[in-house]
């Protein structure tokens, strides 16, 4: 049945667990909470089904259709119940209008549209002959979008008229964004290792596309819970996230997660914040069906029931209200070709140093098909250090060897540089928050022209310049 056709259903948001259904054309009387009352306008997305991690397969997020909703003291209402099926409602940093994912006609691919907070003239912003997900406000009247090609979903930028598009990610794989930080860069979710698994996990990048890295470095413990989704950045400047059964955060001063005890439930979709300090949350409670929203302050043992829906699952909440405009990221890229990478100090791991000194990385990268293809190797420093040149947007893996070619380390996933990029790094998997040694690296003082790695790619200046 399409939704356009007919929204057969009424939603509405209970104190004692109500609901009230109604047939399309009927009279909707929506019963008022206590609890929803209190609460500030929320933008939802009803779904019959939700799998949340189906877009890191390429896969449908809602094959039974979406719609979204607006709940807004104590009455929940359809935003643009002209549409076939809408989704993933992002609010402008004025709080006045409203970016989502949506479908005209139940047939077609997602497209980017755009209203006001009321639902009031929605447009399609963005036209496309595939699908279009997640769109997220960037400053500088921009946004980031995940697109659908043919090796998967890709990060995508535009202006909010659909031009001066340009691709954020370089990968086979899917990467779905989830929230724009105050600093102006994006997180984003994708599979671990990236590019190369399907354990959901959370990365970050530059508006440009450069400086692609995970948000935090302590996989094991994230493989072994299943895997983080669905990252918001708090006021506090934590991320917060979900496990399925559970929540987690990162703090900007711990490099490692922090877990969270949180009430027992399945947990689905974004986490948003309330002006009291609380969070909003869509859980699937034990033996339930369908994720409600609640109302839950972190260290409580109990969450309250905000909303519900006859057969539906809320998820992807929003706070319809102003909020602090990113920080912009002025872009540093060259009109180069390639990328020039430098290494501080290889030896160094995020679990310690090497068992064995390197005495040269081999850079890899990806063929048309999937296969593993060397670029080249490049000698290792005594204290670590390497520069090397790699041809720009395109797959890039490092592998140390010693002198007797045995593999001392290497990358499990992939990463990429941008085209004009010049980056530095502290180690090999040191982590994001290990800060460098006040040294000139070995590698400097012997030269500072890389060691081209590109494959035959046409070089940037020598020395970076």
């Amino acid at each position: 049945m399409s939704l356009r056709a007919a929204i057969a259903w009424a939603l509405c948001s209970v104190a004692t667990p109500v609901v009230l259904c109604v047939a399309a054309g009927q009279q909707e009387q929506p019963q008022r909470a206590a609890e929803s009352a209190g609460l500030p306008a929320v933008i939802v997305t009803a779904a019959p089904v939700y799998d949340s991690l189906a877009a890191l397969r390429g896969k449908e997020r809602f094959p039974q259709g979406a719609q979204l909703m607006v709940l807004r003291a104590g009455r929940m209402e359809p935003l643009v119940p002209a549409l076939a099926a809408s989704a993933d409602a992002s609010i402008s940093f004025d709080g006045k209008a409203v970016l989502f994912a949506a479908k005209e006609y139940a047939g077609d691919p997602w497209q980017i549209w755009e209203a006001g907070v009321d639902g009031a003239e929605p447009h399609r912003a963005i036209a496309a002959a595939t699908d279009l997900v997640r769109p997220l406000w960037m400053p500088g009247g921009r946004m980031v979008y995940a697109r659908r090609e043919a090796a998967g979903f890709a990060l995508e930028t535009a202006k909010l008229d659909g031009t001066e598009a340009e691709k954020l990610s370089f990968l086979r794989g899917n990467f779905i964004p989830d929230d724009v930080l105050r600093d102006g860069r994006m997180l984003f979710e994708s599979g671990f290792p990236l590019g190369a698994g399907t354990t959901p996990e959370m990365f970050l990048v530059y508006a440009d596309g450069s400086g692609v890295e995970s948000v935090r470095c302590d996989h094991g413990d994230a493989v072994r819970a299943g895997g983080r989704e669905h990252g918001r950045q708090m006021l506090s400047g934590d991320i917060v996230f979900t496990q399925g059964a559970r929540l987690g955060r990162f703090t900007p001063a711990l490099a490692d997660e922090e877990p969270l005890t949180a009430p027992a439930g399945e947990y689905a979709g974004d986490v948003a914040e309330l002006p009291d300090g609380s969070w909003l949350l869509s859980v699937r409670r034990p033996g339930e069906r369908h994720s409600v929203l609640a109302t839950w302050k972190p260290g409580e043992r109990t969450a309250t029931v905000a909303a519900r829906a006859s057969g539906r699952d809320l998820v992807e909440a929003v706070v319809v209200a102003p909020h602090a405009v990113p920080n912009r990221h002025p872009s540093a890229l060259h009109p180069w070709t390639t990328g020039n990478l430098l290494a501080l100090d290889a030896r160094l791991t995020r679990g310690g140093m090497l068992p064995g000194a390197p005495a040269t990385v081999r850079v890899e990268t990806q063929g048309e098909a999937g296969h593993t293809v060397v670029l080249g190797t490049a000698p290792v420093e005594k204290d670590g250090s390497f520069f090397v040149q790699a041809q720009g947007d395109e797959p890039l893996r490092f592998i140390l060897l010693d002198a007797a070619g045995r593999t001392l380390g290497q990358e499990r996933g992939w990463f990429w540089v941008r085209r004009g990029e010049q980056r530095i790094c502290v180690g090999c998997h040191t982590g994001p928050e290990r800060a460098p040694d006040n040294r000139v690296p070995e590698v400097l003082l012997h030269s500072t022209t890389p060691v081209d790695v590109t494959g035959g790619a046409a070089p940037a200046p020598a020395g970076g310049r």
